[in-house]
């Protein structure tokens, strides 16, 4: 037998033996390791649209204003100073840093943001947030307008909203217009372009030459560094939307050379070389399915108070994975945690785990244009026959909130209950639904499925609510999954009758969430619109009083509940891992984390 003080040498050679792990190491190295969620299809500010996305633009762009890394609020970022604001709410006059530079030196214009939102804008880049930049004047117009001789008709399903020819349209009697406006319209099925009832030419989509065409608000003067934007409307949330990446600049020479003003396929995001950025860090390795590291960006104008050398983001979509990573020292941070993990995270590791509230609602949307889901009895009869309370108690068990509305409480906007769990009702509906379509509507009920995007929680929550409907409708669903970014697909294709889905507030305005709902909407996915809906939306976007437009969220909301293009589940509740190293990282509804402001260092 070896003397006890030779077996504790040996330990404690082992011991010292061991490689650091990544947050030992990060002590030194100040390089945080990020625990992303699934890998994003694109870190394009104006193609990407999921959180994982945002966290790693958020760290290489910048945009005119920046948040507070406790409450959220709007303060400078590539604007030098809070923006000149117009006595009638319209116009904002920014100006630009002189020290604000591209990570490759160039200096931070003026022009390069009004490059950007025309890209953003444009309509032939298909961009799913372009109706973010809607508050600009004639930023619609530009986006969703067509094009003849006579300059840029924008209509809808409804009215002419904005015509070319304007000298003729007004000479025009009101039934004379509605006229016009029916000719613009072929059949949908006759495959025919809609023709300028003046000048007899097709409507076409405007091109990247008519921005200045359609006289969009924004105008760049790089002489004096200053931007001016106009919007449609006054809008006391515009300096916090202008923190979404939609609104982040993209380096134009950079674009230019990869001729990407139109197409989301080019491959300048891929490479460090390439991926031009503005902000705290820059891009320095992305390997796919692996890990996208950045490095400090020495030509930031603030770099002086950034302390991190580098953020690593991992993209680990599998929960469980995630977790065992951060508990081995592999992760500083985790995106989520598995339900089933809480209880046992909460005793063993309290000073790394954290619940906090999060502006978030989960959901199930419904394919309005494929029977049977394009009946509201159906729909109506799918969601009451949830027990959310259930669901939220035993599934999830984290403290989230069951959801019997779209927009979870926010300030002063107070979340309403507009259904609730009823499953005689839901019973009810379904059997009027098939008394009244027979055989052919009983088959169609034969053969529901539900699809999700891979995760043990989704599956989780997905069996718990299949059991629900086989109980209280006699509805057997079958059940699909799908790899993230396979999945993103086949929503926009509306390949689905019932997909599941999330939204993460994108500013504290339940506009955030409600606004997803309009006709044609590039995150809408479900095929339904409502015209009463639209008017609603447009005019909570002029209107700048508070009250009154909480008021008109309230009857977004009535809209939704009756007709229930979606199925609300439960509001979200943050749950995550944070290494107790981690310094400068506070709490927020929005789960928003300005890097800049992060460093690690040792706990006392």
């Amino acid at each position: 037998m070896k003397p006890l003080c030779c077996t504790l040498s040996l330990l404690f050679l082992a011991a010292c033996s061991r490689p650091p792990t990544n947050v030992e190491a990060g002590l030194e190295t100040q390089v945080l390791h990020f625990g992303n969620g699934a890998e994003p299809k694109s870190i394009d500010p104006h193609v990407g649209t999921s959180v994982g996305a945002n966290n790693i633009i958020s760290a290489l762009l910048e945009g005119l204003m920046a948040e507070d890394p406790r409450t959220l609020d709007p303060v400078p970022g590539v604007a030098e100073r809070m923006p000149e604001v117009s006595t009638d709410g319209r116009v904002y006059t920014f100006t630009i840093r002189k020290s604000a530079k591209w990570s490759n030196g160039d200096p931070v214009k003026p022009s390069d943001f009004e490059f950007s939102w025309h890209r953003m804008l444009n309509p032939e880049l298909g961009a799913r947030y372009a109706e973010f930049l809607y508050d600009i004047k004639n930023a619609r117009r530009y986006n969703l307008g067509r094009k003849c001789d006579g300059g840029l008709w924008l209509f809808n399903t409804r009215k002419v909203q904005t015509a070319a020819h304007a000298a003729e349209w007004a000479k025009l009697s009101e039934p004379e217009r509605n006229a016009t406006f029916a000719s613009l319209k072929p059949p949908e099925d006759s495959g025919a372009k809609p023709t300028c009832p003046f000048c007899k030419k097709n409507l076409e989509v405007p091109a990247w030459d008519d921005w200045k065409l359609a006289d969009v608000g924004v105008r760049a003067h790089d002489a004096n560094r200053t931007l001016v934007v106009t919007l449609e409307n006054p809008n006391p949330l515009f300096l916090e939307k202008l923190n979404h990446y939609s609104y982040f600049p993209v380096h134009p020479p950079t674009i230019d050379r990869f001729n990407a003003h139109i197409r989301k396929d080019t491959k300048w995001t891929h490479n460090a070389g390439d991926y031009v950025g503005n902000g705290p860090f820059m891009l320095r390795n992305w390997a796919i399915n692996a890990r996208l590291e950045t490095e400090r960006n020495p030509h930031y104008w603030d770099r002086a108070n950034v302390k991190l050398n580098g953020v690593y983001f991992y993209p680990i979509d599998k929960k469980d994975t995630e977790e065992r990573a951060a508990r081995a020292g592999f992760l500083h941070s985790t995106q989520s945690l598995p339900a089933h993990r809480l209880d046992f995270l909460t005793r063993k590791w309290p000073t790394h785990y954290k619940a906090e509230p999060y502006l978030g609602v989960y959901f199930y949307r419904f394919n309005v244009t494929e029977p049977p889901m394009d009946d509201a009895r159906v729909r109506r009869a799918f969601s009451i026959s949830v027990d959310r309370e259930q669901l939220v108690k035993y599934v999830l068990r984290g403290g989230q909130e069951p959801a019997y509305g779209l927009s979870p409480g926010m300030g002063k906007f107070e979340a309403k209950a507009r259904y609730k769990f009823d499953p005689a009702e839901a019973k009810r509906l379904l059997e009027e639904y098939i008394a009244e379509k027979g055989d052919a509507g009983r088959k169609l009920l034969e053969n529901v499925e539900l699809k999700y995007n891979t995760s043990e929680d989704h599956l989780k929550i997905a069996e718990a609510i299949q059991s629900m409907w086989k109980e209280n409708l006699g509805v057997e669903v079958a059940l699909l999954n799908e790899e993230w970014k396979v999945f993103m697909s086949t929503v926009e294709e509306l390949d689905y009758q019932i997909s599941r889905m999330g939204w993460i507030g994108d500013f504290r305005d339940p506009i955030t969430f409600l606004d997803l709902w309009v006709t044609g909407g590039g995150n809408n996915n479900t095929g339904w619109s409502s015209a009463k809906y639209d008017d609603l939306i447009a005019r909570a976007r002029r209107e700048p009083d508070l009250a009154k437009r909480f008021t008109i969220y309230n009857q977004c909301e009535d809209i939704l509940a009756a007709e229930m293009p979606v199925l609300t589940i439960y509001f979200y509740r943050k749950h995550y891992l944070l290494h107790p190293t981690v310094k400068g990282w506070h709490p927020t509804v929005l789960d928003h984390h300005p890097l800049k402001h992060v460093y690690l260092k040792a706990t006392d």
